[in-house]
């Protein structure tokens, strides 16, 4: 396989994932970036830890999650578990973000 074959394969696979993506994501109500993936899931439970020593981190738990992962032959998941000590994003999605603006000129 070319190097060429493995990058058109790789922008099919983004395609068929973002497309996915679309399909789904009026079915959840949140998205969790964290360090390696991006997830939308119904349910998310954020904690902040503390090591013996001081050291921060996060545990994340979700229910019901979808993972953006082209590499994954499943990406719904019943149950995850993160623990991370990067960055972790939540966000609750509303219906509105979901929706096109009116298109000018049409009524």
């Amino acid at each position: 396989m070319s190097s060429e074959d493995l990058e058109k394969y790789e922008a099919e696979m983004e395609l068929q994932l973002y497309r996915e993506y679309r399909d789904v994501v009026g079915l959840f109500g949140y998205v969790v970036e964290t360090e390696r993936r991006f997830y939308l899931t119904n349910h998310v439970d954020l904690q902040p830890r503390s090591t013996e020593n001081g050291e921060m981190y996060f545990e994340v738990v979700m229910e019901d999650a979808w993972v953006w992962d082209m590499y994954r032959p499943a990406r719904f998941v019943r149950n995850v578990r993160v623990v991370t000590f990067k960055d972790v994003n939540v966000e609750e999605i509303t219906k509105a973000d979901l929706e096109l603006p009116p298109a000018e000129g049409r009524d």
